[in-house]
């Protein structure tokens, strides 16, 4: 897998996906998804906080915030990595090997390498949490997010623990689960959705 050399920049957040070769599944069997989430854990913990994720049958997203930019390691290359881009090269080696000796598949899993995009503006911020967490209804996979066990929404709600969450940023941005139910409601009925968020959100789907 290529690298990708992003400036990610200590307490920005960043938007973090990728979807399946071909559009193919990156996930086929229920226990794929939490081998995905234990390599995330590994991988990445070190240098990213998780604030919002879904995990899709073709696809996934993280919404993420940088706690550890600058830290660099040998990479093996010619020149140094940022730490967060050789994390997220060996993240998706080590998956792309587990599941290709897993279902004797060969090639590549992902669509070429991670995109990161950077959120600039708060109103991005709190609508990309609902896209995020909307995501399986939208693709009809469940009608109410809070059934599609392959992301935190139940964490935000307080209705399971899970350790890919922080709980902070809820607090201060929602006062209470039920208000931000409603929000991911209104997001999904696409209330009040402004244009450039409208605009970044069609482009994901292309």
């Amino acid at each position: 897998m290529p690298r990708r050399k992003i400036l990610f920049e200590e307490g920005q957040y960043y938007h973090i996906y990728n979807r399946g070769n071909n559009r193919g599944a990156i996930f086929f069997k229920p226990e794929n998804y939490t081998f995905f989430l234990r390599r995330w854990k590994k991988y990445l913990t070190p240098y990213l906080d998780t604030i919002a994720y879904a995990l899709m049958p073709t696809h996934y997203h993280f919404l993420s915030r940088v706690k550890n930019p600058e830290f660099f390691e040998n990479s093996g290359f010619s020149e140094p990595t940022p730490a967060i881009s050789n994390a997220m090269q060996r993240f998706g080696l080590s998956y792309t090997k587990a599941i290709n000796k897993k279902f004797d598949r060969v090639g590549s899993l992902f669509q070429g390498v991670y995109q990161a995009k950077l959120i600039q503006t708060e109103s991005h911020l709190l609508h990309l949490c609902c896209y995020i967490h909307g995501n399986p209804v939208k693709d009809g996979l469940v009608a109410d997010p809070a059934d599609w066990q392959y992301s935190n929404y139940l964490e935000w709600l307080g209705e399971r623990e899970g350790t890919l969450f922080d709980p902070k940023f809820v607090r201060d941005y929602f006062t209470s689960p039920k208000e931000y139910r409603q929000f991911v409601h209104d997001d999904l009925l696409g209330r009040g959705l402004p244009d450039d968020i409208q605009l970044y959100l069609e482009n994901l789907d292309n």
